[in-house]
């Protein structure tokens, strides 16, 4: 076990550190090439998973928008969507702000919509008590659409 890979073990901050510091000064062969793979491996799955989390509260809120906001209103003359409106806002600054600071995650859009989208019509059912079915099987939205701050989608016609 090298000096690099017990620091590893013991003082994660430290082999964080001195790992920049031998990166930085082209020491290659000194690396603990195993750990720092690790490290950026997870760090990508992070990212994305974030990426994913936070596309999934946002395409629920779509979908309500879009498939239970008129027949709230008609029950609830006060119901305007506003707290939807919020949290659509929210999560597409902060998605906005995430991919600024992980600019290569843009390449994983599509697929993260996609399986986001999965978990968002499930959540999107769950919170409104529509079937399932309700909502369409693939994305309704385009990625253009899904990031638009102006977007919000119509209200479905069928409810």
């Amino acid at each position: 076990m090298t000096e690099l890979n017990a620091l590893y073990q013991t003082d994660y901050s430290a082999w964080a550190i001195r790992t920049a510091e031998l990166l930085r000064a082209g020491r290659y062969t000194e690396l603990d090439i195993e750990h720092l793979v690790e490290e950026l491996s997870d760090m990508s799955k992070s990212d994305r998973h974030e990426l994913e989390n936070r596309l999934t509260i946002l395409l629920a809120h779509l979908l309500k928008w879009e498939y239970q906001l008129t027949t709230l209103s008609e029950r609830w003359r006060e119901f305007d969507g506003r707290s939807w409106r919020v949290t659509i806002i929210e999560q597409r600054n902060r998605i906005a702000r995430h991919l600024q600071k992980a600019p290569g995650l843009k390449a994983a859009l599509a697929p993260t919509l996609i399986d986001a989208y999965a978990e968002a019509r499930q959540l999107a059912s769950d919170e409104t008590g529509l079937p399932i079915a309700t909502f369409p099987l693939a994305c309704p939205y385009s990625i253009a659409q899904v990031l638009d701050n102006q977007y919000y989608p119509a209200a479905n016609a069928s409810n």
